[in-house]
């Protein structure tokens, strides 16, 4: 994962993975207005390219962020909050459509407030052993406005997520395994390279079908699970119709691996 645009935020593809990387460095990846427009239209470009089958967010540097750049947001925010590209999506999917696609987030070094949300939203989260995380909101006179208050309670559970969402407390990469906020802790020097693995592999599975799951599982969140079970059986049946099933069922035959076309 190199550093091959120069900007708030780098663009790479790689065999069906989208990397998008955070590239804010002399602020510890902060999120400023501009980081937060660029990483918004990056996720829409990503889910408008029918090549792109996985998206990974990685950092530049050594921290994966600091949160927000309240400085330089204080404005936008007293004015109103924030918006974002009409062809983008809230980063922390906390308002407007959902990407219909998977992300998985890398982090390390820190990865504090909304760098955290911004981990919290993403399908699969994997973190170095030397992350470092928090939630300091309340210690600021304000509150998590990207979605921890939902998520990180959903994922860890009240009692341990208000543990460290009421004191704004640091925690490690470990805490963070056992509460559940990110699948896998690696070490720093293997993160990248676990990351991307962990996307390639989720870009050779059938497109429809994991779109199908992501749409079933947030429906689910949304809506309730009588709404996403009923639901079940029409999404089935839609992708029994496709290409992809008939290309699932010959390469099972046939003993290869399959080739998805995304039809």
């Amino acid at each position: 994962m190199t550093d091959n645009n120069i900007g708030s935020v780098t663009r790479e593809r790689s065999e069906g993975v989208f990397l998008i990387g955070l590239n804010r460095v002399a602020k510890r990846n902060a999120f400023d207005y501009n980081m937060l427009a660029d990483l918004s239209s990056a996720l829409g470009e990503y889910d408008r390219d029918p090549a792109l089958r996985c998206a990974l967010v990685f950092a530049h540097g050594e921290h994966f962020s600091a949160g927000l750049d309240l400085m330089e947001l204080a404005p936008k925010l007293t004015g109103g909050g924030l918006s974002y590209p009409d062809d983008g999506f809230d980063p922390f999917a906390a308002s407007g459509a959902i990407m219909r696609k998977p992300l998985i987030v890398a982090v390390q070094g820190v990865c504090f407030t909304a760098g955290l949300e911004l981990m919290l939203a993403a399908d699969i989260a994997l973190a170095a052993e030397s992350a470092r995380f928090s939630q300091t909101e309340v210690l600021r006179g304000i509150t998590p406005s990207g979605g921890a208050s939902v998520r990180f309670t959903r994922a860890a559970g009240w009692s341990d997520a208000m543990r460290y969402m009421l004191t704004g407390d640091e925690f490690s990469a470990s805490e963070a395994l056992r509460m559940r906020l990110v699948s896998e802790v690696v070490p720093p020097a293997q993160l990248q390279e676990r990351a991307l693995a962990l996307a390639q592999n989720v870009a050779k599975a059938a497109p429809l079908g994991v779109q199908a799951l992501l749409e079933s599982a947030h429906q689910a969140q949304r809506e309730g699970e009588a709404a996403a079970l009923a639901a079940l059986m029409p999404r089935l049946l839609g992708l029994l119709k496709t290409q992809d099933v008939r290309e699932g069922v010959m390469a099972m035959m046939q003993k290869r691996a399959p080739a998805f076309k995304g039809a």
